[in-house]
């Protein structure tokens, strides 16, 4: 017998929501097909659910059929995605989240005010990709501390940094640390651009990690935010597992443990998280209890989609 915690915040954030409904939303006022540049979020089981439904996911925008409609993902896209868009004159329903624009904006803002861009994230994400986009020339990207040694800029003293949304926040404040040690001088955002959702989740796993025998993050694998959760429970002491759902479980994991918390990246909808807690139910864990670390109160508005035009 063991005890299930279930840790909240959990599960979709706003921009999340926001996307999906997007997506959902076009399909049942306009029908499919609609064409979605990428994944719409990092979760394959979404991206299964509304292809069924008629979405068709693209890798880049010259595979949709000029004039059609097209939602760029919650990732974001470049300048040069857009441009490609119209050159076809697709119509375009941009679902990227507004956390995410933020950061777009305030890339394009240092750059015309003539500073050396510092990128914190990781080079093969999508949100990376497209903030990479808004200045392309005065950017580089760095994911660790060591990485910011080798940086050579042309003016030490106009130099700024931004940060992709879902990173962790313990290892980004180590590269802010050595950004900061080699350019004294360096600026950063007004507000940090690590979203409350990837803070909210991981502060609330720390405050589960340390007293649980086994913690489980359900998330899919080109999650960012999933795989944080994963490093931030391990780093707290706890044994920590990223699975898909069900299927990524071992029983051998639950041997001898009296207590497991659960929780999921910003892109797991609800369905997963509920089968894994059904499984865990009935293999002993007849003790489950909410814990509820952060409150989180969050809602963005969606964007137009009347017939898919982009102002």
């Amino acid at each position: 017998m063991s005890e299930l915690e279930l840790i909240a915040p959990r599960g979709y954030c706003a921009g999340v929501d926001r996307a999906i409904e997007t997506v959902e939303r076009v399909l049942e006022e306009q029908g499919a097909p609609v064409y979605v540049r990428g994944e719409i979020v990092h979760n394959k089981h979404v991206v299964a659910t509304l292809a069924g439904k008629g979405a068709i996911f693209v890798d880049n925008v010259d595979e949709v059929p000029p004039g059609e409609r097209v939602i760029y993902s919650a990732h974001g896209v470049s300048p040069e995605v857009r441009e490609a868009s119209q050159a076809r004159n697709l119509r375009v329903i941009d679902a990227t989240c507004p956390l995410v624009t933020k950061v777009h904006v305030e890339a394009v803002k240092f750059a015309k005010e003539g500073y050396s861009l510092i990128l914190i994230g990781h080079h093969d994400h999508d949100e990376v990709i497209g903030t990479l986009g808004e200045a392309p020339v005065v950017t580089q990207v760095v994911g660790s501390p060591e990485q910011v040694a080798a940086l050579t800029v042309p003016n030490p003293d106009r130099v700024a940094y931004l940060t992709q949304t879902t990173l962790s926040l313990d290892e980004t404040k180590d590269i802010i640390a050595a950004l900061r040690e080699k350019f004294p001088n360096i600026k950063g955002p007004a507000a940090q651009d690590i979203c409350y959702a990837t803070e909210n989740r991981q502060v609330a796993v720390k405050h589960v990690a340390s007293d649980a025998d086994l913690l489980l993050v359900v998330g899919s694998d080109n999650s960012s935010n999933s795989n944080r959760l994963e490093e931030v429970a391990a780093r707290a002491g706890a044994t920590a597992h990223l699975i898909s759902g069900v299927s990524g479980i071992r029983e051998e994991w639950l041997a001898g443990c009296r207590s497991i918390g659960l929780t999921a990246g910003a892109s797991t909808p609800d369905i997963l998280i509920e089968e894994v807690a059904a499984w865990l139910r009935a293999r002993g864990c007849d003790r489950v209890e909410e814990i509820e670390a952060v409150s989180e109160n969050v809602h963005f508005t969606l964007p137009v989609v009347g017939n898919g035009a982009e102002p």
